[in-house]
């Protein structure tokens, strides 16, 4: 991998089959339920700390990705986006950032637009098989499943960060 990961400044995830494991489960009065993994959010979490921002580009509309997304400090959330390239678009002037600034976890090919710009891919386990070539890695755990995590301590640790945000959790 010829990817300069010192450079990234945010993750962007896709939500279903990323941040879920792509079920989505209506009940009987039209609620719906989606699973996150904790782990997940924790990877987020240490990702924050070291500096490093996370944002949201999914194509459903979920009142639980605005709750989940408040629970874990991440204000760029963009819901509803056929076109994934305009959230991202939008995301990078806000932020003055250059798309190789910029890492994404994708599991289908609704975003490869997205993928293909940004100057670290990711894909999960269980992507569609014609979103793995894209990717600059692929996850081993499948999504909804610690794969998030895995992208996170990924970057922390190949960007020398990992020490600094977990120290205080081996110590004493």
């Amino acid at each position: 991998m010829a990817v300069d990961l010192s450079r990234i400044k945010l993750l962007l995830l896709d939500v279903d089959g990323v941040m879920t494991d792509g079920r989505i489960i209506f009940d009987s009065d039209g609620g719906e339920t989606k699973a996150f993994d904790v782990k997940d959010g924790h990877g987020i979490k240490l990702l924050q700390r070291a500096g490093i921002r996370v944002g949201i580009i999914t194509g459903r509309q979920s009142t639980i990705v605005v709750r989940r997304a408040a629970e874990l400090g991440i204000e760029l959330v963009y819901q509803g986006a056929k076109d994934k390239r305009l959230p991202f678009n939008e995301i990078l002037q806000k932020l003055a950032l250059a798309p190789e600034e910029v890492a994404y976890i994708g599991d289908d090919i609704v975003d490869l637009p997205v993928m293909r710009q940004v100057g670290f891919a990711v894909t999960v386990a269980d992507a569609a098989d014609d979103v793995k070539p894209f990717a600059d890695m692929v996850t081993e755990r499948p999504g909804g499943k610690g794969a998030v995590r895995e992208v996170c301590d990924f970057i922390l640790k190949e960007t020398g960060r990992w020490p600094t945000v977990t120290h205080h959790y081996f110590e004493g």
